[in-house]
């Protein structure tokens, strides 16, 4: 037997292995397929104060070893999530955080207030990806200033684990992690998706409704792994690796970049149990090196 267990703050997971926001929705999906207990933590669908329809259709296009998405975080809102979609998965037996976004820094404290008071909700993870309506649009990530601003006013109204999800979109991703980290983040998730854009040849028309949107899958898989190393090498507090993740193998090329945790999101899409053969992975892996502890892989690259 080999220990999976790590801790990101005070949030302990029985093994590494997350879903990202947004890829199963709140986690009963997946639980037509198997019990979602086995798994490190449900990251939920990224939660908004009000509700949101999300972008006009067509917003999924496939791409060569990836996918492009501009759902626009549709959701009834954080309220209808309190009264009718926690109660059907509060008791699921493993982590569960919200992912939780907002227009303006009133906005995601607004929602953070709320989710602070669910027992179940063990941690929250910040979308600083947002667009800042109040600055033109920019998304709150991709500058220092506002990453701070946004993380110490969020810091102040929640007390359990706070998760930054950056944006790699930005010419140093390290800058924005040392930026949250000294305003309060105990964890940071990297990475979200890249910008990106498809067009249909035959009808000279993009193939998404918004023109561009967010890439993900195996082809962002280099450049986030090699963001986590440099972030994982900046800060010291854990680091949560995403980005094309398909397999075991894959996590473990995280863990070894320094990744404590990792979140499997559009593998999900071709098969919902690709999480739990990462667990088994990673754990064969350990036995065949002949480790007893997950913390003898985190970090591990020998350079």
């Amino acid at each position: 037997m080999v220990n999976l267990s790590v801790k990101i703050k005070d949030l302990a997971l029985k093994n590494p292995v997350m879903t990202a926001s947004g890829c199963s929705g709140f986690g009963e999906e997946l639980a037509d397929f198997y019990d979602v207990s086995q798994l490190g933590a449900i990251l939920l669908k990224g939660i908004t104060p009000r509700n949101r329809d999300g972008n006009l259709y067509p917003r999924m296009a496939e791409t060569a070893s990836g996918m492009l998405n501009a759902v626009g975080l549709q959701n009834k809102g954080v309220d209808y999530f309190i009264s009718e979609i926690y109660p059907r998965i509060k008791n699921y037996d493993t982590n569960l955080i919200v992912n939780v976004n907002g227009s303006t820094v009133e906005e995601y404290i607004e929602v953070t207030e709320k989710i602070n008071e669910l027992d179940r909700v063990t941690a929250m993870e910040l979308n600083i990806s947002c667009p800042n309506v109040k600055e033109g649009g920019m998304a709150f990530g991709v500058s220092c200033p506002s990453a701070e601003y946004v993380t110490r006013e969020i810091r102040k109204v929640y007390d359990k684990t706070l998760i930054v999800k950056l944006s790699p979109n930005v010419t140093d991703v390290t800058e924005i992690a040392k930026a949250v980290e000294a305003q309060g983040a105990d964890s940071v998730s990297l990475v979200n998706t890249f910008l990106g854009m498809a067009i249909d040849s035959e009808t000279r028309k993009p193939l998404l409704s918004t023109i561009t949107g967010g890439l993900s899958g195996p082809a962002i898989k280099p450049i986030a792994l090699r963001m986590v190393w440099q972030v994982s090498n900046a800060v010291k507090i854990p680091v949560i690796g995403l980005g094309g993740i398909m397999n075991a193998a894959d996590a473990i090329e995280f863990l070894l970049a320094g990744a404590s945790a990792v979140q499997v999101g559009t593998a999900i899409f071709k098969d919902p149990r690709i999480p739990l053969q990462i667990i088994d992975g990673i754990e064969n892996y350990l036995q065949r090196h002949h480790f007893n502890d997950i913390s003898q892989l985190i970090g591990g690259l020998q350079v």
